[in-house]
């Protein structure tokens, strides 16, 4: 990334800010602005969050706040209710009580002397989301949003559930959230208080998991801020972005296609990134873009951001299989609309371990199979941070536990843009059961890169409200839609599907192993092909080098670890993976404040027992100034048998060496069609 010093406005910052919402609760703000805005009021950009702005992001807002506060714009970022410095709890997440406060933060902001009155909302995961959620409430101020890696569907498309499977994500985040809206504010800012608050936050903690296990199947609590119920609720312009190697790029083009507001979308390579931080790379010039959004439509200017196509979108070339890449090879590609006029989608039947050709005739086939719980151990995350490495591997382990269908050698390139479809006709010899699919791009060498992937719990194939148990030995007919991706499969590879029913530890296995049954010739493979000539409408140089301010000064005081392991005891015949997250020691030197942050996961499973399935999450945080230090220690155990989930919890405060809080928790819950 290119540092920007000279920028076309002086700026000024306002380290912290109280905001008062109605409740009488004050919300900590940072602001950036024009040092001009004390004269010439200008429009104003929020993002609003949870992972403090004092400390834990402050890195990453330094490099955009700042470039766009440049460009024009007073920039505010706020800690949500409960979070950094401000006041009160945070108790779950996109909560009534969080769109209120949004509200009320923007209705704040417009009312300052320095904001001209129009608002716009942008962020990233957490900050897309409520960006978006806060849209739909159509505050009177907002006028434009910018979003990065969110989602519209809160049950389907989020880290919790996943074709109606439960996604050990939903265990992952609850540890970070644990973690998170558990730690004390700053002395510096709020003084003494800070002991008091920090008590209020312990005292109202608890483990978010054990609320996302009481709705394990789509119901209101998943409904609330799913945008996607009423997508006309939405009236202001949108610029969504994500990419293809995070968990969350359906949505981009969901929003292109349901929304009636003027709308682009941008899917590039990435993870969970911003799009200036990109990783895989390459990273592009999205701040840039951003501006120009915003003085199209804050300021007025005519200045062509809605020429072009609607998606951008980075078609991925062929790559190894590797759990990190330091830049995908690809290129960018156009369309007019979404859906696109220019794909054509092409069925494919599949025949006893083949995917026929289109229109070839296949006879019926019945293939059995029974995945050991390995199946899933090179599955990557299912939001991928680039860091540790957690991609997907090399899929031949995992295809020797599943059922796979191959292409016949390509004679010339084939490109999908898109999501590809599968309906299958299966019957199972149990009444839980669940499939996950796997679209490899197989090398001549035999080595499999896994491109995209979709799962289904069986017990869901009428719908996501009212799962039903599947009666052994009938069978069903069901369809399910993989992650949409943009790749090129080059002319002597191969396209390989690949079926297994267990992907743990990506998703939570079923109660117990189940034998299904696939039946050939009726079961087809729907792929979103994009002609290879087709015009790419991108015009030459798109994105320039990515740009932002210089981050804020910051010492490693102590290297970190970043770990990511997999292991089998062929004595007990336990598998394992783990993950070691590891920040080591930083000083953020600005403040002279110092925070070391530990993060570990280790899901287990003992050969095919499915029932022994198990994840834990261990997180440490401590923040230290001068004789001032404090720390949490968090840990969530998730086990379950084959009628429930039990949960365990610890939650540990210190002020210096001596323990302050500890609380424990346990919950059961029956296991709904899970």
């Amino acid at each position: 990334m290119r540092a920007v010093s000279a920028l076309p406005y002086e700026i000024t910052e306002e380290e912290h800010v109280w905001i008062p919402v109605s409740d009488g609760t004050r919300l900590a703000a940072r602001i950036w602005r024009p040092v001009s805005s004390d004269d010439t009021p200008v429009p104003a950009i929020c993002e609003y969050i949870p992972y403090r702005k004092r400390d834990l992001t402050a890195e990453r807002d330094s490099i955009h706040h700042p470039y766009l506060a440049g460009h024009g714009y007073a920039c505010v970022r706020v800690d949500l209710r409960g979070t950094g410095e401000s006041e009160g709890v945070l108790v779950d997440e996109y909560t009534e009580q969080e769109q209120l406060d949004g509200e009320d933060v923007l209705e704040w902001i417009a009312a300052q002397p320095w904001c001209d009155g129009k608002t716009g909302m942008m962020g990233i995961s957490w900050g897309g989301f409520n960006a978006l959620q806060i849209a739909a409430r159509k505050p009177a101020s907002l006028r434009a949003i910018v979003i990065s890696s969110f989602t519209d569907d809160r049950y389907s498309d989020d880290f919790h559930y996943m074709g109606g499977c439960m996604l050990t994500d939903n265990l992952a985040e609850a540890g970070t959230m644990f973690a998170y809206s558990t730690l004390p504010p700053d002395p510096a800012l709020v003084g003494e208080k800070w002991r008091e608050m920090w008590q209020e936050r312990i005292e109202a903690a608890g483990p978010w998991v054990d609320e996302w296990l009481r709705h394990q199947r789509r119901d209101d609590y998943w409904l609330h801020a799913s945008v996607c119920e009423t997508y006309s609720d939405v009236q202001v312009p949108v610029l969504a972005s994500s990419g293809w190697a995070d968990g969350y790029s359906n949505a981009v083009t969901r929003l292109l296609a349901n929304l009636d507001v003027p709308r682009k979308g941008l899917i590039g390579p990435w993870s969970h990134k911003y799009p200036h931080l990109g990783e895989p790379g390459p990273a592009i010039g999205y701040l840039q873009k951003v501006v120009r959004w915003w003085d199209h439509w804050l300021k007025d200017e005519e200045n062509g951001v809605m020429d072009g196509p609607m998606l951008l979108a980075w078609m991925q070339d062929s790559v190894p299989p590797s759990t990190s890449y330091e830049d995908r090879p690809g290129r960018w590609v156009g369309e007019p609309v979404w859906p696109s006029p220019h794909l054509g989608p092409t069925t494919h039947a599949l025949a006893r371990h083949r995917i026929a050709r289109p229109g070839e005739d296949v006879g019926e086939v019945a293939l059995n199979v029974e995945s050991p719980l390995s199946v899933g151990q090179f599955a990557g995350k299912w939001a991928s941070y680039n860091a540790p490495p957690d991609l997907p591997y090399d899929q031949r382990e995992e295809d020797g536990g599943s059922l796979v269908f191959d292409t016949d050698e390509l004679t010339e390139t084939c490109e999908i843009l898109g999501a590809p479809e599968l309906e299958l006709e299966v019957s199972a010899d149990k009444p839980v059961a669940m499939v996950a699919a796997r679209l490899s791009d197989v090398a001549p060498d035999g080595r499999a890169t896994r491109v995209t992937y979709g799962l289904l719990n069986l017990t869901h194939r009428g719908g996501h409200d009212n799962p039903a148990p599947l009666e052994p030995g009938k069978r069903y007919r069901v369809r399910m839609t993989l992650n949409g991706v943009a790749q090129a499969f080059p002319p002597g590879h191969r396209i390989r599907l690949s079926l297994s029913t267990s992907y743990w530890p990506l998703a939570w296995p079923p109660p117990e192993a189940a034998l299904l049954t696939v039946y050939t010739g009726t079961s087809k493979l729907t792929l979103p092909v994009r002609p290879t000539g087709e015009d790419d409408d991108v015009p030459p140089n798109l994105f320039g080098e990515p740009e932002g301010c210089e981050p804020i000064s910051t010492t490693q005081l102590e290297s970190g670890e970043q770990r990511w392991n997999v292991s089998r005891d062929l004595v007990a015949y336990e598998s394992a993976l783990e993950i070691l997250k590891d920040s080591g020691t930083v000083r953020f030197d600005d403040i002279d404040l110092t925070v070391s942050r530990r993060a570990y996961e280790r899901y287990v499973s003992q050969a095919d027992d499915f029932a022994s399935a198990n994840g834990k999450t261990d997180w440490s945080i401590t923040f230290s100034r001068g004789d001032w230090e404090a720390r949490t220690d968090t840990q969530i155990l998730l086990t379950c048998t084959k009628d429930e989930f039990v949960l365990h919890a610890r939650l540990d405060g210190y002020e210096g060496p001596h323990r302050a809080f500890a609380r424990n928790w346990r919950y059961a819950f029956p296991r709904d069609h899970v």
